[in-house]
């Protein structure tokens, strides 16, 4: 696995769970790989895994059963949701806008942009 250098580790890992809580490929309330399980498939310091796990309980989208492993959360995948979309806000959106104003965009046309491509989805 080639991680990117600009984000940490530990968070490219978690990235990469949130999106298959989101796409369901792990389910609320199951067991997911432990520590060392995830070190290995990812090839890092099991360190580095437990980092990822605890940012993920913190955000309360894992949890802890002591002596038995790590489950998702029966919250996982609306918690992950609001998680990533407050990265987007706070990281893409922001970059989006500056690139836009830099190339001499209105919101006025960023509006017939995006009334465009619904019609088109419809």
């Amino acid at each position: 696995m080639e991680y990117n250098d600009q984000r940490a580790i530990y968070l490219q890992i978690a990235d990469m769970i949130c999106e298959k809580v989101l796409t369901d490929s792990w389910e609320a309330n199951k067991r997911i790989p432990s520590v060392r399980e995830l070190a290995s498939d990812f090839q890092v310091n099991p360190n580095t895994v437990m980092r990822t796990y605890n940012f993920l309980q913190q955000e309360e989208i894992i949890y802890n059963k002591r002596g038995i492993g790590y489950f998702l959360s029966e919250e996982a995948k609306q918690k992950t949701l609001d998680l990533k979309k407050q990265e987007f806000l706070d990281k893409e959106v922001p970059q989006f806008i500056n690139k836009l104003t830099m190339l001499g965009y209105k919101i006025s046309d960023i509006q017939s942009l995006i009334k465009s491509k619904n019609n088109e989805d419809k």
